[in-house]
């Protein structure tokens, strides 16, 4: 019977999961990923059934989030209607990562990656038990920015995730794990966020706990102002709050003079304020410091549009193409849309 569940959830998995997007993804490497994930459960002190996902990432370890083992002194992975018994936890509370060491658990471990070898808009796919879901459930989306932090760079996508997915794997379109899904802001206009693989390296060297619950407070748990600037600039931008991004930008650009993340949000801000003539140059400031970043390659293309400048409109459609196709179209409307505008005006 578990056989068969998990066959009829792959049977789902490449019926679904793949149809819009079927020529970006390696499915036979992907589905690999698919089986790489685990659920983590455990019992709450009120006696509700806690739960969250986690990644194997070597014979006998998960990669996991912290934060799912705050209430329950008695976790343990389970996969389909099997159950395996938790032996101990490697953590690094602040970063949220915990590594559990399991008693024989009988499943290949996932394809290690980077998002250090991606660029902006690449497809990209979540796995994990959103919802409490016994099969995993995947969700596509594309790569929309890499920060640099602690080391490594914290991942923001467009896959998104639910409840019990926190733990669960980011993967590229090659099947391979480059984060962990996290957290994410409030609101249906949500920013989806994950932790860099390469955290793992520094958490193997933690020492083992086999004490539960493990509590502690994450970086993204911080009070607003201590949060990292790329963080504290979501809100203001979900929001259109034009001016307070504005602010945030001009420290960030100040902070890290070389981060293209944020040259381009400061070009976002001055553009929503109607200085065009600064954000023309703060894109293409972003774009000089990663000729990958195709957002700023969208935003210098419709500007274009706006003043007539057909070869750069010509150039930035090629460039785009070149790495997403998705992205492609969308600037295809945008420009279109822009000039039947001013037909209207």
């Amino acid at each position: 019977m578990r056989n068969l569940k998990i066959a009829l959830s792959v049977t789902a998995f490449l019926m679904t999961g793949f149809t819009p997007i079927a020529q970006a993804f390696d499915k036979e490497k992907l589905l690999g990923s698919f089986f790489s994930i685990v659920m983590i459960r455990g019992y709450n002190p009120d006696g509700s059934l806690a739960y969250g996902s986690g990644v194997i990432v070597a014979q006998n370890k998960v990669l996991t989030n912290c934060h799912i083992f705050r209430q329950t002194k008695e976790p343990w992975i389970s996969r389909g209607e099997d159950s395996f018994t938790i032996a101990s936890i490697q953590a690094d509370r602040y970063h949220d990562l915990c590594l559990i060491t399991a008693d024989s658990l009988p499943f290949p471990p996932a394809v290690i990656g980077s998002v250090n070898d991606m660029k902006k808009g690449e497809e990209i796919v979540a796995i994990g038990h959103s919802s409490a879901s016994p099969a995993p459930i995947t969700s596509f989306g594309a790569l929309k920015a890499a920060y640099p932090f602690e080391g490594a760079n914290i991942i923001r996508s467009t896959a998104r995730f639910a409840m019990g997915a926190s733990g669960s794997g980011l993967f590229d379109g090659q099947g391979r794990l480059i984060g962990i899904n996290t957290f994410k802001t409030p609101g249906r206009n949500a920013y989806f966020y994950a932790l860099p693989v390469e955290w793992l390296a520094s958490l193997e060297k933690q020492p083992a706990e086999t004490q539960y619950p493990i509590d502690g407070k994450t970086f993204w748990e911080e009070d607003d102002a201590n949060k990292p600037l790329f963080m504290q600039m979501a809100e203001p931008e979900i929001q259109e709050e034009w001016p307070r991004l504005l602010g945030i930008a001009q420290k960030w650009i100040k902070k890290e003079p070389n981060n293209t993340e944020a040259w381009f949000e400061l070009g976002v801000a001055q553009e929503h304020s109607d200085q065009k003539t600064d954000a023309e140059q703060s894109y293409r400031h972003a774009l000089m410091l990663s000729q990958g970043n195709i957002d700023a390659m969208f935003r210098l293309g419709v500007m274009a549009a706006e003043k007539g400048n057909i070869a750069e409109v010509q150039a930035m459609k090629v460039a785009i193409g070149n790495i997403d196709p998705d992205t492609a179209e969308e600037f295809n409307t945008a420009i279109t849309c822009d000039e039947k505008c001013k037909k209207r005006r």
